[in-house]
């Protein structure tokens, strides 16, 4: 989480102030209150919180060396990186050394929070304590201590449970085994899970949203902000601060796929083998698709003996001790009644008002009252739900919010060793994920890393398989899920391409109804009959639950249901709707269909139909080239069209479509006349680039390529590598490039065919660091003629870099931007050894540094030698003052190419003026000279604008 954090990153106070110093401060007054016990309470209680939190804050370490050397120690553990072990120790120092040091400690919290996001989390915390901490951090002893009449039934009941759970259960379309079953101890691979959740609509497919917002949530865990919780926290921890007498509801998100039922399944198991929750006598867990066949009204009671009937003769004594209680609800995605926490009915009407476990009433009405705390007062409540159906809990009283953010980092590699037994055949198969961009970003879902083992692993495993033909794009990747189904179970059924057409049309229909659970009467409407269940074909697409009182069918996962409806248009023998079809689904504004899309454009590609051409027989050719025609109309209708967010969006999709067509002759046709592309203040993720990389490579006519403001950072630039020669003029200000993206783009610089003439690099963080690079780039380079690399950190050492290269006789170089790089004095003699000699520069930017009225008069020797070109000089905010005017009036008198001077935002006066005056009239070159937001009084600017009469062409602006 704080990877590339080091020491002196952090703001300072500028001064220490005690406790008893700052009345005003709630935090102080808490932490002022609370006697050593509490203190020590307090720090056991925010333990795991503070971890995160201070990782890599060396200051700490400062504050407290003179207590027995343990900034020592800890700084010690800083220096070698380990900043994880560095917190834990710090944190075991200081609360081995008495109260004095743990108190010395807070201080320095309430001191140093600003800037440290989960520190000043924590600290907002503390006044809404409860100011007796034992609530937080004891168990009721009636919570430990059981009678001998409920002991045997929570025994038999977590002996049931953990038989329900210790297994995992894994389809697989690799053998003729239907299904696989691991123990879940072995099988269960960490999530990262985070203690919050994101607070806007998502208004995309979720693949596409959260592909984008993994790396946003990646980014801002690197960044502190975000805090990762365990499942043991999600009750009677710091995260929910739950007293004894009050109830607590959590709730998880996670798009799907990204293991919500997985996660459950281990809470309950660890809970069966005594691993977590102490405090929980009884754990009861329910699955919305199951309350869905509740029709009628009933109460708590019964839907708990409907599972667990041997409860039947000791509810009673459960209901005596709620706080003993956990109920888990998955799905809230997949209930179909609504239950809005805003309807203020449900607290006034006595028919939907539900505070006994004997009465009757409405499954959402039980359900509302559990969560509300109204039934039940005190029991835990667990809730898990897609990020689309977060919006019903907003009037909620939760007490933690966590989204599930799936595999970070290593995590995405240790499921892959889990997932082969072969720890080669893993190997191979995850360097093809990570030298494939489009592939490994689907990484940091486990249910995508399923597909992707499945479908990867045939080519690294199976000697008649060509590793030249594994699958690079997405619809590549699902067409072989599906071959290899066929190949292992398409024998098993009598016409593969009926069924496949039969199921894509039901799929197809709960995509446009929002529906992923299907039931019996589903597949009898499509002439798919349940019997049909017992081939492992029908199985492996989709997964039957019987845990329901009717059964229920859903596919593996949300994209096979979007892939098997696309490739149902290719199997229909009638394709003559499918432009009209395609052309409805990409007017639903909601995103749903554009995996869908994707899926549809990519089955036009040979490469990825072909492998299963050998059990459904060749597609129509009619559809094929209905679906290309289509995918033609939509990218030449968005080319024009790229002036708002939505419509680079839109063209951006459309890219996608092309990408994963892998068709050149369709790029070259739709692209061929296009000479800009402008993707400005969109952010970009590496997928996009890589989309985009792959579709100007299909076409030489691209000059403009404009990614201002699109945050591509290196990550990014590396995908763009291969192209970025290509383009004439290059925009990528405000894209936190770096050093090492400037390393990739020296590269592009250096290529014999580079065409970038204008190269936009402002605002980038780059630094002294990467001058290197660039300088050796523009020695070769023999194409680029503007350069900006204004508003970054280059600094006099880094320009001295570049103004060698700007000396080169072959250097083409006419405008450079070097404003804001925080240049003084000591850089201009290199500058006017650069200037003096460059036969091309004519622009020269140097706005908004500290150059000062040394480094101008330094400067200005360069303007009276014979081969200075400059005709544009901006001096601009460089603390200049009238003693440097009289140089530059003598160095521009002989001057006769200089148009154009701004000295505007400086500290010139009336003393100047006679100089200034004497600089106009003598370079008779001079058309524009700015001389606003100076000191001159109003006589004095009177006098200056009054030049503007003296010659014709001359703009004297103030």
């Amino acid at each position: 989480m704080a990877e590339g954090v080091h020491r002196g990153e952090y703001p300072t106070s500028s001064k220490r102030m005690p406790l008893d110093k700052d009345p005003n401060s709630k935090i102080t007054e808490f932490l002022a209150k609370c006697d050593d016990q509490q203190l020590l309470m307090l720090t056991q209680f925010y333990r795991d919180r503070l971890e995160q939190a201070i990782e890599g804050v060396a200051r700490l370490c400062l504050t407290l060396t003179e207590y027995d050397h343990i900034g020592h120690e800890v700084t010690e553990t800083v220096e070698k990186g380990n900043l994880v072990d560095c917190s834990k120790l710090f944190l075991d120092r200081v609360m081995s050394k008495g109260s004095l040091v743990l108190r010395v400690m807070w201080e320095s919290f309430v001191e140093m929070h600003r800037g440290l996001p989960k520190l000043e989390k924590i600290l907002r915390e503390l006044p809404t304590l409860d100011p007796d901490l034992s609530v937080y951090m004891t168990v009721p002893q009636g919570l430990l201590q059981l009678p001998n009449n409920l002991k045997d039934v929570q025994q038999k009941h977590k002996e049931t449970l953990r038989e329900q759970t210790e297994t995992l259960r894994v389809n697989t379309i690799l053998t003729k085994e239907k299904v696989r079953t691991f123990q879940l101890v072995d099988r269960y691979a960490e999530l990262t899970v985070i203690s919050t959740v994101r607070d806007r609509t998502l208004v995309e497919h979720e693949l596409l949203a959260r592909g984008r917002d993994h790396e946003e949530w990646r980014e801002r865990l690197l960044h502190r902000e975000l805090e990762k919780i365990r499942t043991d926290q999600l009750f009677q921890s710091s995260f929910s601060q739950r007293k004894s007498k009050s109830g607590c509801s959590a709730v998880v998100s996670g798009v799907p796929g990204i293991g919500k039922t997985t996660m459950v399944q281990k809470i309950v198991y660890d809970w069966a083998t005594g691993k977590i929750y102490p405090h929980i006598q009884f754990v009861f867990r329910f699955k919305f698709r199951d309350l869905n066949t509740f029709n009628d009204r009933i109460n708590l009671r019964n839907l708990i003996l409907d599972r667990y009937s041997y409860f039947r003769n000791i509810l009673g004594e459960l209901w005596k001790n709620p706080e003993g209680l956990l109920f888990i609800f998955e799905g809230l995605d997949e209930f179909k009644d609504s239950i809005d926490f805003a309807d203020n009915r449900r607290n006034t009407e006595p028919q939907r008002m539900c505070t006994d476990p004997e009465c009757w009433c409405e499954v959402s009405d039980i359900v509302y009252s559990l969560i509300q705390h109204k039934l039940l007062p005190g029991c835990s409540v667990l809730v898990t739900s897609r990020p689309t159906s977060l919006h019903l809990l907003e009037k909620a009283e939760i007490s933690v919010w966590a989204e599930i953010l799936g595999f970070v980092g290593d995590e995405r590699k240790k499921y892959f060793n889990k997932f082969f037994d072969d720890q080669a055949v893993a190997a191979a198969v995850f360097k093809h994920l990570e030298e494939n961009e489009i592939l490994y970003t689907m990484c940091y879902n486990p249910s995508y890393c399923w597909i992707l083992g499945l479908s990867l692993g045939p080519f690294f495993t199976q000697r008649e398989r060509k590793q030249q033909q594994v699958p690079k794009t997405i619809t590549q990747l699902y067409s072989y899920y599906i071959y290899n189904i066929l190949k292992n179970h398409g024998r098993e059924i009598e016409n593969p391409r009926d069924v496949l057409l039969k199921l894509g049309e039901m799929a197809f229909t709960g995509m446009s109804e929002k529906r992923i659970v299907f039931n019996k009467g589903d597949l009898i409407k499509y002439n798919l009959q349940p019997s049909q269940f017992v081939s492992g074909f029908l199985m492996e697409l989709l997964e039957r639950d019987d845990s329901a009182q009717s059964v229920v069918y859903t596919f593996p996962h949300l994209t096979i249901q979007e892939f098997v409806a696309a490739l149902s248009q290719f199997l229909t023998p009638d394709p003559r709707d499918i432009r009209k079809l395609l052309s409805e689904a990409h007017g639903e504004k909601d995103g749903r269909f554009e995996i869908f899309l994707r899926f549809a454009a990519g089955l036009t590609s040979p490469q990825s139909a072909r492998c299963l051409f050998e059990f459904l027989a060749p597609f129509l050719h009619q559809t094929t080239c209905q679906v290309i025609d289509w995918v033609k109309e939509k990218v030449e209708g968005e080319i024009g069209n790229t002036e708002s967010k939505t419509g680079k969006r839109n063209l951006l999709n459309a890219f996608h479509y092309l990408f994963e067509s892998q068709n050149r002759a369709l790029a070259e046709s739709t692209l061929g006349s296009v000479e800009k592309l402008s993707f400005n203040e969109l952010r970009l993720t590496p997928i996009d680039c890589v989309i985009l990389s792959h579709v100007i490579g299909l076409c030489d006519t691209i000059k403009h390529l404009n990614l201002e403001e699109c945050y591509i950072q290196c990550e990014g630039l590396q995908r763009l590598g291969s192209i970025l020669y290509k383009c004439q003029v290059l925009s990528l200000n405000y894209n936190n490039l770096g050093d090492s993206g400037m390393k990739q783009l020296s590269e592009a610089l250096r290529n014999p065919d580079c065409k970038i003439q204008k190269l936009n690099l402002g605002v980038n963080g780059l630094t002294d660091s990467c001058a290197e690079d660039l300088a050796s780039a523009l020695r070769t380079n023999r194409s680029l003629i503007a350069l900006n690399v204004g508003s970054n950190e280059l600094g006099d050492s880094g320009v001295k870099l570049l103004s060698e290269a700007l000396k080169e006789p072959d250097c083409k170089i006419e405008k450079l931007d070097l404003y804001g790089n925080n240049l003084t004095k000591s850089c201009a003699k290199d500058l006017t050894s650069a200037v003096s000699t460059n036969q091309s520069l004519i622009d020269l930017n140097l706005d908004d540094n500290k150059l000062g009225d040394s480094g101008v008069k330094t400067l200005s020797a360069a303007l009276t030698k014979p081969g200075c070109k400059i005709q544009a000089l901006h001096l601009r905010s460089n603390n200049l003052t009238d003693a440097c005017s009289g140089d530059l009036a003598s160095a521009l008198s002989t001057n006769q190419s200089l148009r154009l001077l701004n000295l505007t935002l400086n500290s010139f006066t009336d003393q100047s003026i006679p100089a200034l005056c004497h600089l106009i009239e003598t370079c008779r070159s001079l058309e524009w000279i700015w001389l606003g937001k100076n000191q001159f009084s109003l006589t004095g600017r009177k006098q200056l604008l009054s030049l503007n009469k003296s010659r014709p062409g001359l703009h004297v602006l103030l």
